[in-house]
């Protein structure tokens, strides 16, 4: 009897011909697009990319359903993205969504209706060892996403596959071609699913309601400068819109919620040589019980770093870097790696 698994589709390319490859595997599959807001034209969240998946499901022959995870969605990845943008931090939703509803929400339904696997267009690879299920960096280094997906625990890890790992993003578009797929070129998402033109403040004062509170633009000494316009609307390392001129460049070196003030402090300012963290997850073991060198990286799109990383309690990491990092971020994702493997990672906090 063919094993049977949820393909998780998005309507875009990745996911369609992660859908096709399961069929080559022999699995029974079936189709599945969440529903989880209906409030932004951007990709994932439109009634064209429910259009778009139904139509790959179609010409695969595979049946296609939809699946409404809008409340969860709101509770559980919109909600704290405001809530961290409004306590000074830059969240990284992508990590919640993933972690609650894609391999939360969406795993638990695939469990009730007796499936074994959950299949995704992520570009990450699997791998079986000493009684572990170990997450990889994917085969073309260019789409890699095990950052997006460090928060994945092992029961989850063992339920889901990723049929992209080992292809690059010109062979999936390649055999998407040849299976006639009408989303072939269409183009990657860039950004968050549910704001439009990378408005984050505009959304966030649209869904709250509320306007963003002004306060004042200090140097690091504390002496006043100016006025901001939001907390809101300034992330560290920001340069442009600032609406100050000065001889030399000025760049956003901390934010305050408390006292609802943006400092501003020269390039050396932005680099720290160690970060804590907090909510850890580990994949490839279960805690750190001593030092140990890694490569760290502290966004999405940056280099591993050199770095020593250390548990220093039972939900909090200390990360010391061999050289100091630019704009290391709260609210964003440390994750650690071991060559190609994912150690695992946690939420930055104030550097």
């Amino acid at each position: 009897m063919a094993k049977k698994a949820l393909a998780a589709m998005s309507g875009g390319v990745d996911s369609s011909v992660a859908a096709f490859l399961l069929q080559q595997g022999g699995f029974e599959c079936v189709g599945v697009t969440m529903k989880l807001f209906s409030g932004s034209s951007s990709s994932c969240c439109a009634l064209s990319d429910v259009n778009d998946a139904k139509d790959a499901a179609r010409r695969l022959g595979i049946p296609h359903y939809v699946c409404n995870f809008s409340d969860a969605f709101r509770d559980l990845v919109i909600r704290p993205f405001i809530e961290t943008y409004q306590s000074g931090g830059t969240p990284n939703p992508c990590i919640d969504c993933n972690r609650h509803i894609k391999f939360g929400r969406l795993l638990f339904r695939m469990k009730q209706l007796d499936f074994e696997y959950l299949a995704t267009g992520h570009y990450a690879r699997l791998e079986r060892s000493s009684g572990r299920v170990l997450l990889k960096k994917a085969r073309d280094a260019k789409k890699d996403q095990s950052y997006v997906l460090y928060t994945m625990t092992q029961d989850q890890l063992a339920h889901t596959l990723f049929p992209l790992g080992d292809l690059t993003k010109e062979e999936v578009r390649g055999l998407a071609r040849e299976q006639g797929l009408a989303n072939a070129r269409k183009q990657d998402s860039q950004d968050i699913c549910f704001v439009d033109n990378r408005d984050y403040a505009g959304f966030i004062e649209g869904y709250t309601g509320a306007k963003a509170a002004p306060g004042d633009i200090i140097d690091e000494r504390g002496n006043k400068l100016g006025t901001h316009k939001g907390l809101i609307r300034y992330t560290i390392g920001q340069r442009r819109g600032l609406g100050l001129s000065y001889g030399t460049p000025r760049y956003v070196s901390a934010k305050s919620a408390a006292g609802n003030t943006v400092t501003l402090g020269e390039e050396r300012s932005l680099y720290t040589a160690a970060l804590t963290a907090e909510g850890l997850n580990f994949i490839s073991c279960s805690g750190l019980d001593r030092p140990i060198r890694v490569k760290a990286k502290t966004r999405y799109l940056q280099t591993e770093q050199e770095a020593v990383a250390e548990q220093t309690g039972p939900d909090r990491l200390l990360v010391t870097f061999d050289r100091p990092q630019r704009a290391v971020t709260a609210g964003q994702a440390v994750v650690l790696y071991d060559g190609d493997l994912v150690i695992g990672g946690g939420t930055i906090q104030q550097p």
